[in-house]
């Protein structure tokens, strides 16, 4: 049974693997569109498209109240604390503990989703107490494969997630990271 604490500090900044991820804030709304309004980013993920100032503003708003509610939380990847590089996400409940992350197009290729991923992942296993966290990805994302193996998740034997998302039908597959084998890859 889940506490009535929440899981989350009100301000999270966490540093590991050459990255610094940190809360959103007003400062980062000019540079949000530049990170998310970009066809891979429409097409993979649940983030909005466009994505231009109102929808920064609308999803800086949603950043913050479902950190007010105390079961997801979404930080700026960026290398110094400064400027916004990509977004990770962590979804905490009784049922599975999920990781999500976008990276702008100007900043791929760097392995900011690997790192920001093993660094979330620590988070979730040392300050949760969690014993596996998971990642749901479409086979067909290339990329997003690449980051589950290289940040050291395997497949999990559990059945896909089918859905429906921006008028396009999506089959998701979960990869799962145990904390113990996290821990003995570091």
């Amino acid at each position: 049974m889940r506490s009535s604490t929440l899981p989350f500090p009100d301000r999270i900044k966490l540093t590991g693997e050459g990255l610094v991820l940190r809360d959103w804030t007003e400062a980062d709304l000019a540079a949000m569109p530049g990170l998310f309004d970009h066809p891979d980013i429409a097409y993979w993920t649940p983030i909005v498209s466009p994505f231009d100032e109102a929808a920064a503003r609308a999803r800086l708003d949603r950043d913050r109240q479902l950190r007010a509610e105390g079961g997801t939380i979404l930080l700026a990847i960026t290398v110094d604390g400064r400027a916004p590089l990509g977004e990770v996400m962590l979804r905490h409940s009784p049922e599975a503990t999920e990781i999500g992350y976008a990276v702008g197009p100007a900043h791929r290729g760097q392995g900011l989703a690997v790192r920001a991923v093993r660094v979330m992942a620590a988070y979730a296993f040392e300050q949760l107490g969690v014993e596996q966290v998971i990642l749901e990805l479409e086979a067909e994302n290339a990329s997003s494969v690449a980051v589950a193996t290289k940040a050291g998740f395997s497949l999990l034997d559990v059945p896909l997630i089918e859905g429906e998302e921006k008028g396009r039908p999506y089959t998701l597959q979960t990869w799962g990271l145990r904390a113990a084998l996290q821990r003995s890859s570091v």
